[in-house]
């Protein structure tokens, strides 16, 4: 029996990543029907930008594709059969805030981890499960395919606390690992057999060849070889994780490892590039990088991808979100790498907890691949970020500031003390507009004088950006 085509929405859809979602649909020949690209109104503007790419890119495909246009995701979700999120709650402007106002007290500023990813996901999580509502009411067989960061932590609040289950949360971290790392030992990917095992943005992984034969080590040796292309994504700083390390656990950790294993260098790094008047921090050298992509894409004879989007670091966005949707939509059992609720694949946590792991996706969802329990080093890290995860997700939930104190104090990144709730505050301060759930401690924090130490997210904040 043919299957019938679909509907996709896109919320976030005035993304500059979304010309490389409609690359991987062309890409796949997924039979769609129409795709509707969802956005807010200060996001408006680039939303009207990308559409019009995007109907190119259809257009010059042979592919018969309708772009429809909205800032009502009401009424684009109705009969959806899947939705893919790619929002930022405060656009740049409110990433600038999270990386500035650590730093100014010497503390890791950084998108996903520490200070700045626990605000990301406190302004996030309430949105999704905004959402989840929505499609219980209009879409209530539709898929929620998540790449909006903290991606596991924003999986977890939507089927913990959205009590949605038909959902897969997204990276393109073990993508860019998967393309890379073969070639460095004179293989190709179907000649290997991955098994990931952790969390998103904080995973690690093993590799085999077809006889079951261990080739991790030969990887971790290549890594250290000057000729090599280690395939660092382009929004982290190279430095390189102490090889004894590696050799002594015998897997390979993600890119976002170094803000942990090297912390003290990766810090310096930052605080190097906040204190560069022409750099700043990463979030405004993005800033940049997302002007010059959206001049390119005004271009009215540009339909396809173009090179520079590489430079903000979601290569391989696309591989993993159009895969899940094609591997779900035509049952294909297909490896990949997602936020989904552990069932029992990593014993080191419980089972409902959602855990990044390699699974089988078809087309009931992700079926998670046991790895087993993990040696103490890799254990010890792995309880103290989930349980980290859970108290943030619980307090963005519930608004509970207290809650939020423990998660900033129990986060490897934070220094425990003073500073920490210096730091907290001032966030709480910067992103009031869109923390409603923390209003009454913002008040309380305003009447107390307390002020935002940096010039630039203190200017922000009083543009009321």
């Amino acid at each position: 029996m043919e299957k019938r085509s679909i509907k996709i929405v896109t919320i976030g859809g005035g993304s500059s990543y979304t010309p490389e979602l409609m690359e991987g649909f062309i890409k796949r020949g997924i039979p769609i029907k129409e795709i509707w690209l969802v956005d807010i109104e200060e996001g408006k503007e680039k939303l009207e930008i990308v559409g019009k790419m995007a109907q190119r890119m259809w257009d010059a495909s042979p592919y018969d594709v309708k772009v429809h246009l909205t800032l009502d995701r009401r009424e684009a979700l109705p009969g959806a059969d899947f939705v893919t999120t790619q929002f930022r709650v405060g656009l740049l402007n409110a990433r600038i805030k999270d990386e500035r106002i650590p730093l100014s007290h010497g503390m890791m500023g950084q998108e996903t981890n520490g200070a700045g990813g626990m605000f990301k996901a406190f302004r996030t999580i309430p949105v999704i499960l905004g959402i989840v509502e929505d499609m219980k009411e209009l879409c209530p067989d539709a898929w929620l395919v998540n790449f909006t960061n903290p991606s596991g932590m924003v999986t977890e609040a939507v089927v913990r606390y959205g009590k949605w289950d038909k959902v897969i949360g997204l990276c393109n971290v073990p993508v860019g690992a998967m393309m890379k790392e073969p070639k460095m030992i004179g293989k190709t990917l179907d000649e290997l057999i991955y098994k990931f095992v952790g969390l998103n943005h904080f995973h690690w992984h093993k590799v085999f060849d077809l006889n079951g034969q261990d080739v991790t080590q030969q990887i971790i040796d290549k890594l250290y070889d000057p000729e090599t292309d280690a395939g660092i994504p382009a929004n982290i700083f190279d430095v390189k994780f102490f090889k004894e390390q590696l050799d002594q656990m015998g897997m390979i950790p993600c890119g976002y490892h170094r803000y942990y294993y090297r912390q003290e260098e990766m810090l310096n790094h930052m605080i190097e590039e906040y204190n560069d008047p022409e750099k700043g921090t990463r979030a405004q050298q993005v800033k940049q990088t997302e002007a010059e992509l959206f001049e390119l894409y005004k271009d009215p004879n540009l339909d396809h991808k173009p090179e520079q989007l590489a430079k903000r670091g979601g290569a391989h966005y696309s591989d993993a979100a159009c895969e899940t949707i094609a591997s779900i939509y035509a049952n294909k059992n297909s490896h990949i790498v997602v936020s989904t609720k552990n069932n029992g694949a990593v014993p080191d946590l419980p089972p409902e907890c959602v855990v990044e792991v390699s699974s089988h996706i078809g087309a009931c969802g992700a079926l998670p691949i046991a790895f087993g329990p993990l040696h103490p080093a890799q254990k010890g890290w792995l309880q103290v970020m989930k349980n980290m995860e859970l108290c943030v997700c619980e307090a963005a939930v519930t608004g509970d500031y207290g809650l939020a104190l423990q998660a900033f104090i129990i986060n490897p990144q934070v220094p425990s003390g003073t500073t920490a709730k210096r730091v907290l505050d001032e966030l709480l301060i910067a992103h009031k507009k869109y923390l409603p759930q923390f209003a009454e401690k913002i008040a309380e924090l305003e009447r107390e004088g307390v002020t935002i130490k940096d010039d630039v997210a203190r200017e922000l904040t009083e543009q009321g950006l």
